[in-house]
């Protein structure tokens, strides 16, 4: 995965507040002109705080779209499609603060299930657990922010994904590691 340089981040940060403050003014946002990165398929997430609290994460794990429009969907989505909160109204935009993580491609954890915490690394990996029809994720960051050791990690990605405690455990659940490049808005 090619690393986005600072400049690349500080854009990806204004496409995603572009497009969210475009989407809630009712006008169309368009792309600026972007260096070729942003016409690669990249997976990525857009997380929304206030005052410190989450207010809305959204992304796409995959990369199923351009980095730009990738950015467009998950900024959108993040404020105005996230079930656990309701929609950003355009007053409140000058207190949310965007973070844009951008993904490398997700691997399967390759070793026996009992070897997973071992492979782990936590403030590098973000997890994504799936099986018998549920999938949840949870970005590398948080991990860290909540000073979880690699069983930990898991154990809540069970949870996120829907799945019992120990699910990470079992062998028909599948566990995947990715990384992410993170890019904040000042404080």
């Amino acid at each position: 995965m090619k690393v986005l340089e600072r400049e690349e981040g500080e854009l990806a940060l204004r496409i995603a507040r572009g497009a969210l403050e475009a989407h809630l003014a009712g006008t169309a946002y368009r792309l600026p002109p972007a260096p070729q990165v942003f016409r690669e398929k990249r997976g990525v997430f857009v997380t929304l705080t206030e005052q410190g609290m989450l207010r809305g994460c959204i992304g796409l794990p995959l990369p199923l779209l351009p980095l730009g429009d990738a950015l467009i969907e998950a900024a959108v989505s993040a404020g105005t499609g996230d079930p656990r909160f309701p929609p950003i109204s355009r007053e409140e935009m000058g207190e949310i603060r965007l973070e844009v993580t951008v993904l490398s491609v997700p691997e399967l954890l390759e070793c026996p299930p009992a070897e997973r915490p071992q492979k782990v690394e936590v403030g590098r990996h973000g997890l994504i657990m799936r099986g018998r029809g549920r999938s949840g994720l949870l970005l590398p960051q948080v991990a860290t922010e909540y000073h979880w050791t690699a069983t930990e990690f898991l154990e809540h990605t069970c949870g996120k994904s829907g799945l019992p405690p120990g699910c990470w455990k079992l062998p028909d659940v599948e566990v995947l590691t990715f990384e992410g490049q993170i890019f904040s808005e000042p404080e």
